[in-house]
């Protein structure tokens, strides 16, 4: 009995731990059970939405790594570290042209979501757009 108490345990373990897809199209470890990313939509070209992006990680962290996706200018990606967490934010162009979409997520080192981190890291570069 307490063998197969274990091993459903053990498989409710291995069910929802794994490999979770970043903004940046990447994988990590991590759940997949709540919710780890954010999106804002401005009124503002790509770049400076990106330069905004690239901007809070480096104030409130470390930018590790930026890029650019499948070869266009269209959508480019930075990642980090903040508050010993993983940062990823993925900057695309969005519908109308005019506007920009900001995808922001976060992970702790144990791959658990960070809703309030990614939620920071969005408000800020908000802020950092409006000034």
């Amino acid at each position: 009995m307490k063998t197969m108490i274990f091993l459903g345990l053990l498989g409710a373990i291995v069910l929802t731990a794994g490999c979770v897809s970043t903004v940046s199209d990447e994988h990590t470890l991590g759940t997949h059970l709540v919710k780890d990313k954010l999106e804002g939509v401005y009124e503002r070209p790509v770049d400076e939405c990106f330069t905004a992006a690239k901007a809070v990680i480096s104030q409130m962290g470390v930018l590790n790594k930026e890029g650019i996706l499948h070869d266009t200018n269209v959508v480019k990606v930075a990642e980090g570290r903040v508050n010993e967490r993983k940062v990823w934010v993925r900057v695309e162009a969005a519908e109308p042209p005019k506007f920009t979409l900001v995808t922001v997520q976060a992970r702790t080192s144990g791959g658990h979501a960070d809703i309030e981190t990614a939620h920071q890291i969005e408000k800020n570069i908000a802020l950092k757009l409006v000034r």
